[in-house]
């Protein structure tokens, strides 16, 4: 019987070994990294990056954590068992045995029935939200001290709805900071209200702060948005519309501009009207056009912009798995926009042409190619990496933007084209696989342009985290119960051997 329970403990202590290696180590047993330059670039030439050399901007990526709260815990105002509140009052009522005896069958059934199972669901869901909140503090947590970003963003949803109580949204925020992204800090208002520009690398606190972009599910689209919700979002998780420049180490030379990279996080949820607060899509068209105004030339191919928002740009059905989608609040709640899976073509529009400044003239500056970037959005839970681009005509001004699935875009025919990538990240959510991406910039000198590759990273489904670590409190539990009863039988049996030793010392002794 001994041979079966160390066999037993054997099995399960390699299985919950070898599990929990995985889940702890698995970006390092997947070869999650950050792309690096290529092997075509040239290693002679002055300040390059080599192949394979660390980039120096690295950004962590994560999509629509949503965290739910007591919208979820299927309680009552009324307590646990609100069947018992007015049971003995009930009863009275009753004029004779029969309907007394109805009445209290009644509130028994209601309290066997609805009572018990909801506050057996409300416990569930309890336990299943405090393990959802560390399955994605796992994720952020592994990617970080394994992949060492310079920089960490989540592209909106923080939390799950956007109609919360000011209390509720307060705990969820405390669940954000202390749970999913212990160790990580909001970015500092001093940061936001006014651009900055700093070298890459200098300021090592960009490697802890987390860059939280708003979205629907924070503060609701632009039908929905009000000064309130917008507070709250700023005075927990950071500034809507904000930008800030990183520079590369390079010495200034009199005549060229030093490599650039301009970081800008836009609040795009209100961009398309109408919109219940106009003051506030007014203050949203102003940031964009500061960053407009204060942009390099666009023939300056130094400068490089990644755009951080919530919702995608427009694309046709089919492109990615959300299509096209506008519905709108009636007229007594304003009209605004209720829903939408996508920009419109015109605000999609204002951000190539206007922040990327894209025209597809040839005899506009930079030949209408525009700046340099790549746009990240979350939003489409599923995900897709997407190419907007002009197609070729000869009348430019006839031209309508296009986009096409990243996979089966040819970027040799598009080179010929203005166009700019689109990454709409994967929700970091258990249902979708426990994604983030891992996004890479580095400037080349040999073509004096930044460059930009990203790539993916999955843990798996919620239920691998569950497995593992119950897995492992049944391997504890078990090794401690064989230990113990191992223990308890060999004590017994020892102390059998010294009863009988000192009893045969005493006949000795007597004879």
């Amino acid at each position: 019987m001994h041979q079966i329970f160390i066999a037993i403990c054997c099995i399960l202590y390699t299985v919950a070994n070898l599990s929990t290696c995985y889940l702890y180590l698995y970006p390092l047993l997947k070869g999650c990294s950050f792309p690096t330059p290529p092997a075509q670039q040239d290693a002679q030439t002055s300040n390059s990056y080599i192949a394979g050399q660390v980039p120096p901007f690295r950004l962590l990526v994560l999509g629509d954590p949503q965290l739910e709260g007591d919208s979820s815990l299927h309680e009552t105002t009324n307590g646990s068992f609100p069947s018992l509140e007015n049971v003995w009052s009930d009863i009275k009522t009753g004029r004779t045995r029969e309907e007394r005896s109805d009445i209290f069958l009644a509130h028994w059934r209601d309290l066997i029935y609805t009572d018990i199972p909801r506050l057996f669901q409300s416990y569930r869901k309890r336990l299943d939200l405090f393990g959802n909140d560390y399955y994605l503090a796992h994720i952020y947590r592994s990617l970080h001290w394994s992949t060492h970003p310079t920089h960490v963003a989540v592209l909106g949803d923080l939390i799950g709805s956007q109609w919360v109580t000011d209390e509720e949204f307060e705990r969820r925020g405390t669940r954000y900071w202390k749970r999913v992204f212990n160790g990580g800090t909001r970015v500092e208002d001093e940061l936001t209200d006014k651009v900055r520009t700093e070298i890459i690398g200098l300021d090592e606190k960009w490697v802890n702060r987390v860059i939280n972009v708003a979205g629907n599910h924070d503060i609701g689209y632009a039908g929905d948005i009000t000064s309130d919700r917008l507070q709250r979002f700023e005075r927990v998780f950071g500034k809507v519309n904000w930008e800030t420049r990183l520079r590369l180490p390079f010495p200034e030379e009199e005549g060229q501009e030093v490599p650039e990279l301009r970081l800008i996080v836009l609040n795009s949820l209100n961009l398309d009207p109408p919109a219940l607060d106009s003051s506030i899509q007014a203050d949203t068209y102003k940031f964009m056009n500061d960053v407009i105004s204060s942009s390099r030339p666009v023939e300056d191919k130094t400068s490089g912009t990644i755009l951080l928002t919530h919702l995608p740009l427009y694309k046709e059905a089919g492109v990615c798995v959300d299509g096209p989608y506008f519905t709108y609040h009636q007229e007594q709640y304003g009209a605004g926009v209720k829903e939408q899976n996508h920009l419109s073509y015109d605000a999609s529009m204002n951000i190539l042409e206007g922040i990327y400044g894209m025209s597809g003239n040839l005899e506009a500056p930079g030949n209408g190619f525009g700046r340099k970037g790549i746009i990240l959005t979350g939003h489409d839970h599923e995900g897709c990496g997407v190419y907007h681009y002009l197609p070729e005509h000869e009348d430019f001004a006839s031209r309508a933007w296009a986009a096409e699935n990243w996979n089966t875009t040819s970027f040799s025919r598009h080179g010929a084209v203005p166009g700019i990538p689109e990454i709409t990240v994967r929700s970091m959510m258990g249902d979708f696989g426990g994604n983030a991406g891992l996004l890479s910039a580095w400037f080349d000198p040999n073509v004096k342009e930044w460059k930009f590759q990203y790539s993916t990273c999955a843990l798996g489904s919620q239920h691998i985290w569950w497995a593992v670590h119950v897995l492992d409190m049944i391997t504890v539990v078990y090794l401690g119960i064989v230990g113990w009863r191992l223990y308890v039988q060999n004590g017994i049996v020892g102390w059998s051997l010294y009863t009988a030793r000192e009893n045969g010392d005493a006949k000795e002794k007597t004879l």
